[in-house]
């Protein structure tokens, strides 16, 4: 059976688009949504890396007590890819690495957990969160294999170029609704989801 996959959740943006704001502190359920995230991985039983820029003091205290790991980004200002580089280095050898962007808040324990357990059936494939309607995005599952491929990740990209290169093994896993792709960039983006959903 491989090792459970490692719970990658990449909180060292810049948060431009909130005009001064940060999107990661918001109030989601009572609590800042980079802690809520964080503690929907450990609730789905996964250990959790979190990846933040060594500027925002508030978004490293707001993970004070969780059990989970903080791994700074010195050059979070060249994109995604430095982001994904630190976490994946950290993760321990061998393990898948399911990786998740802070800013999708409907994201549940549930469904990390869902994921998990299909890469313990099918440790090779490349597992990615749908719609319900089927459109790509996100959490991503990458098996172990793929980690240098991910290290190699230059600039803002993310893992796009991975993912089409490794078409041929890709599953995707439907999740309710539109939460696979629900993020929330700017303060308007956080409104209109508030007047949606009463959080």
């Amino acid at each position: 059976m491989p090792p459970a996959p490692v719970f990658l959740l990449l909180a060292a943006g810049a948060s431009r688009r909130m005009r001064g704001a940060d999107k990661l502190m918001e109030p989601v359920a009572g609590e800042p949504l980079l802690r809520l995230q964080a503690r929907r991985g450990i609730a789905a039983g996964l250990a959790v890396l979190v990846t933040l820029p060594p500027d925002r003091p508030e978004r490293w205290a707001a993970l004070e007590g969780l059990a989970v790991q903080r791994l700074p980004v010195p050059d979070a200002a060249e994109g995604l890819a430095a982001s994904i580089r630190a976490g994946v280095a950290a993760a321990p050898p061998d393990a898948a690495v399911l990786l998740l962007l802070a800013d999708l808040p409907e994201i549940e324990a549930t469904d990390l957990a869902q994921m998990a357990a299909l890469h313990r059936e099918a440790p090779k494939a490349l597992l990615r969160a749908t719609t319900a309607d089927g459109r790509p995005g996100h959490p991503i599952l990458f098996p172990a294999d793929l980690r240098p491929e991910l290290q190699a990740l230059k600039g803002d990209q993310g893992a796009r170029r991975i993912l089409e290169r490794a078409a041929g093994r890709l599953r995707l896993v439907p999740l309710a609704g539109t939460r696979a792709v629900t993020d929330l960039d700017t303060p308007e983006d956080w409104a209109l989801w508030r007047a949606r959903t009463g959080h």
